[in-house]
């Protein structure tokens, strides 16, 4: 995916100026920014469910507008902030609901589909949900659930707005590690979120949206610098190293205390 000279506003505000910027293969891009930065619009534009306010967007050189819904479904895979669930289907039927465009028109999940549904819920240990009313789950349980139903779709590029909100300590490190694996296996990964040390443990990039047009793309290395972080987020970091990782904490500011 590529996007070339991309604007994005609200209102009157630039959230993003002349992005050009690309992911390929085996690539896992963070987005960081404070609130109201863009972070989630330009998820949502990446999906093909906005309009760049200008420039465009492209998937192996076609413009998103360009693109078949079916055939754009099987390219990429979109997780976004949140959800309502009116209905009382099982986790397993939301799940299920991800595999229609791989069917080739049936209306009837395969044998493989099921297969593949409870593949992706054991990824996320969730499979012992499989037939519980999503309404009855928790946040956390729920979340799992919503990000098996995206590595069930089997797309090669995953578009993930906050995948970690909701999920406790040792699901987070779990799903963390699953994006990495993922990551190294060829798939391309973009993802939203607020906590620097595990996106800085999955990520191999990063894109940081300053708020007012500007942004800055480069690998982890060069982009998830404190001084470039706190400009970034309004508020100074700080990157310890400890038992091999980088772990980033708010630097003390004699100005805040």
């Amino acid at each position: 995916m590529r996007t070339e000279h991309l604007s994005l506003r609200a209102g009157k505000r630039v959230l993003i100026d002349n992005l050009n910027w690309e992911t390929g293969p085996g690539e896992c891009w963070c987005i960081i920014g404070r609130n109201g930065a863009g972070k989630s619009t330009l998820l949502r534009t990446l999906a093909g469910l906005r309009e760049p306010d200008a420039g465009v967007v492209t998937m192996d050189g076609q413009a998103l507008r360009g693109w078949p819904l079916t055939a754009l479904a099987r390219r990429r895979a979109y997780l976004p902030q949140g959800r309502n669930d009116a209905f009382g289907y099982r986790a397993l039927d939301t799940v299920l609901a991800a595999r229609h465009p791989c069917q080739e028109g049936s209306y009837w999940d395969a044998d493989a589909d099921r297969q593949a549904a409870h593949d992706a819920l054991r990824l996320l240990d969730a499979d012992h949900l499989a037939m519980r009313d999503v309404r009855s789950l928790s946040g956390g349980e729920r979340q799992r659930v919503a990000i098996a139903a995206t590595l069930a779709q089997d797309t090669p590029l995953l578009l993930l707005d906050e995948p970690a909100s909701a999920l406790d300590l040792a699901h987070q490190v779990g799903m963390m590690r699953l994006l990495s694996r993922l990551t190294a296996e060829g798939r391309s990964i973009v993802i939203v979120s607020h906590d620097l040390s595990l996106a800085h443990e999955v990520a191999t990039h990063a894109l940081l949206l300053m708020g007012d047009g500007r942004w800055h793309a480069g690998t982890v290395a060069q982009s998830m610098q404190p001084a470039l972080l706190g400009e970034c987020l309004g508020y100074p970091v700080e990157a310890v190293r400890h038992k091999g990782r980088t772990i980033f904490i708010p630097e003390e500011d004699r100005r805040h205390g």
